[in-house]
């Protein structure tokens, strides 16, 4: 993740929940009681006993006049917009029509707190506050419908204008402005006039309105209407020209999926999509009864973007389809081969399946060998003639390496000898989401050079190494932690295993290429590969768990990974294992578990395959650029709004002196 991807992510944490419907109607009404107690102060309470009668005619004055409008429009825009093809949930109409009414109380607050301080003023700027606060709720609610539901400005403006025309029929009603209009004959006018007008159950201010109001009132919605139009076609622009997108799309799918849980936001990603194929390389372990013990799977594609869109929960889908413990740790892929939908998920598991299926079994299996190369660590190990190499920056920090760099690097390790490959990324150290690259891998940097040296390193030594017998154990905790702590709901996974070559001919008697002499407590070297359910990790905390488990007699190497689940990154861009957590918890656990997969280890057997897959990833460059924009868009648009909205304004106001 780059830095301005990492902006974009960050975004996330301007996003809530929006309330149920229930909770916002019933705010609404209550808000609209107090209002109405303040607005219409009543001027016949003399006595204390009939003053909580006035009080409560008062609140329901409110109640009608500021809350019902609320309410048509909390229930009605939901009809009206799903009607004409809209997304808006009901949660939402009801959000929105309560956002406006506190937006029309404060302005009717300002409006009268004005015309006390200034008597001149009167009641008829009180109303003409009202007309604008009216107009900006039609012109709030027809940018919110619009940006949410994708519907063109003529279609979207009948369920934005519903809070605005409930309110100014019932104004029309009650202030009498019947009276000023002369329209059909006296059998007509006798009629209509006990349902239009109904001045004497109105409080008396009412009567200041005229049909001068409501014709301002048409033409500061029409202004309006227009300014939303001009803002969201300058903001669309650019998006268009370069991606052939919606930037409301984007916006809608956003909120959708942080708010809602929905998935429009994958609807908007596979617009953007390209084809790729993918490797996807399944190592299996098995005893020789045939039980599967465990199995790592490893596409080469990102865990991303956010949350469970696209693959952001593919370690848990790999995990469900496994008969043995599952192990799907990072590949050298970046957030350009993040996939656009969760269904691409299905074609990754059905090429590890047929990976799966292609696997050949032998027992023979090297010790493991650590190479490095500049900042580049390298632990590998082969089985049989393939081999497993996991890759790590620490102590030094990295995010992703890139998908070209990581084929690279399995190429050097092949070309030495070696059929497959399973090259992981350990994902393992990293300083937050701060700096210019935050440490990405990619092609033609030193370290992408550090990273081939020490894979090909790697692989010669495996290539010509000794096979001696090999044992694995696993074990597993879901852990009590959650996302919101940096942890997966795969918790920490850890497989030892252990390789005797005692009984070959070539036993080494000397110390191996780590360093070691390979003579572990019972005469093996054991390696533990301990797998944490989450996204990089706090700096130095690898290099604390990879001692505390190397601490242990019974264990010579380890590494630590971690899977790159974003499902931990829905809220927070930013949430590493190890910043939310007790790290001394997680090395218990870690400890512990390492201690359970040597007691649980048994002979067996591995094997290795690859297949490819072609799925729909975000494609080359689109993330950044998609990033870039949606930054843009961001730091542009608030001056955008605040200028169109003060022009609006201006141009509202004019309109009253003119008129």
């Amino acid at each position: 993740m780059t830095a301005t991807q990492s902006n974009l992510a960050g975004l996330s944490r301007f996003i809530f929940r929006a309330p149920s419907w229930y909770t916002s109607v019933a705010f609404a009404l209550l808000l609209a009681a107090v209002a109405g107690v303040g607005a219409f102060e009543t001027r016949e309470a003399e006595q204390v006993y009939r003053t909580f009668l006035f009080v409560g005619r008062d609140a329901w004055e409110g109640v009608f006049f500021i809350g019902i409008p609320t309410v048509v429009a909390s229930f009605g825009t939901v009809l009206v917009d799903q009607f004409v093809g809209g997304k808006l949930t009901r949660n939402r109409s009801s959000l929105l029509a309560l956002v406006c009414e506190l937006l029309l109380v404060a302005a009717l607050t300002v409006g009268a707190t004005l015309a006390y301080a200034f008597p001149s003023l009167g009641q008829t700027f009180v109303f003409n506050v009202l007309v604008i606060a009216l107009a900006s709720v039609f012109g709030l609610r027809l940018l919110v419908i619009m940006a949410v539901s994708r519907l063109s400005l003529a279609v979207a403006a009948v369920p934005a204008s519903l809070q605005t025309a409930t309110a100014a029929l019932l104004l029309f009603v009650y202030s009498g402005t019947l009276r000023f209009i002369e329209f059909g004959g006296p059998l007509v006018r006798a009629l209509l006039t006990p349902y239009l007008a109904r001045s004497a159950e109105a409080p008396s201010e009412l009567s200041a309105i005229n049909p001068d109001h409501f014709l301002l009132l048409g033409l500061t919605c029409a202004l309006y209407a227009g300014a939303v139009w001009v803002f969201l076609y300058t903001i669309d622009r650019p998006w268009r020209n370069s991606l052939d997108v919606s930037v409301l799309d984007f916006i809608g799918g956003f909120i959708g999926h942080i708010a809602e849980g929905s998935r429009e936001l994958e609807d908007f990603f596979e617009q953007l999509g390209e084809e790729a194929v993918v490797p996807v390389t399944v190592c299996s372990f098995r005893t020789p009864g045939g039980r599967e013990k465990a199995r790592w799977v490893l596409p080469m594609i990102h865990p991303g973007p956010m949350g469970e869109i696209g693959g952001g929960n593919l370690p848990m889908r790999v995990a469900q389809n496994a008969e043995g413990l599952a192990f799907p740790p990072h590949a050298t892929a970046g957030h350009d081969f993040n996939l656009v939908t969760e269904r691409e998920v299905s074609t990754i598991i059905d090429a590890a399946d047929r990976a799966f299926d292609r696997v050949s079994y032998a027992p023979g299996a090297t010790e493991s060998t650590h190479t490095a190369s500049g900042e580049a660590n390298v632990l590998g190990q082969a089985f049989d003639d393939d081999a497993l190499l996991v890759s790590s920056f620490a102590p030094a920090f990295a995010d992703d390496v890139e998908y070209a760099v990581g084929l690279s690097a399995t190429a050097e390790a092949r070309t030495r000898g070696l059929d497959d490959v399973l090259f992981v990324d350990a994902h393992n150290s990293n300083d937050g989401l701060s700096g210019p690259d935050l440490g990405h891998v990619t092609p033609g940097s030193t370290r992408s050079f550090d990273l081939m040296q020490a894979a090909r390193e790697a692989g010669e030594r495996l290539a010509t190494a000794p096979r001696g017998d090999l044992s694995v154990g696993v074990a597993w905790d879901r852990t009590e932690w959650s996302p919101p702590d940096g942890i997966g709901p795969l918790g920490v996974r850890v497989m030892v295993a252990s390789v005797d070559l005692s009984g070959t001919a070539d036993a080494p008697d000397a110390p191996d290429a780590a360093g070691r002499s390979g003579d572990g407590a019972d005469g093996e070297q054991t390696t533990a590969y301990v797998l944490v359910d989450g996204n990089n990790m706090e700096p130095g905390l690898r290099d604390q768990l990879v001692e505390a488990v190397v601490d242990d007699d019974a264990v010579d190497e380890a590494e630590v990974m971690t899977t790159d689940t974003h499902v931990v990154n829905t809220v927070e861009a930013d949430n590493q294992v190890g910043a939310a957590l007790d790290v001394d918890e997680l090395e218990a656990l870690v400890t512990g578990l390492t201690a359970d997969a040597l007691a649980d280890r048994e002979s067996v057997e591995a094997g290795m395959a690859s297949e490819r897959a072609a799925v729909t990833v975000f494609g080359n460059d689109r993330t950044e650029t998609l990033a870039s924009h949606a930054n843009a868009a961001v730091s542009m648009g608030g001056a955008l709004a605040l200028s169109v909205t003060l022009a609006s304004f201006a141009l509202s106001v004019l309109l009253f002196f003119v008129a």
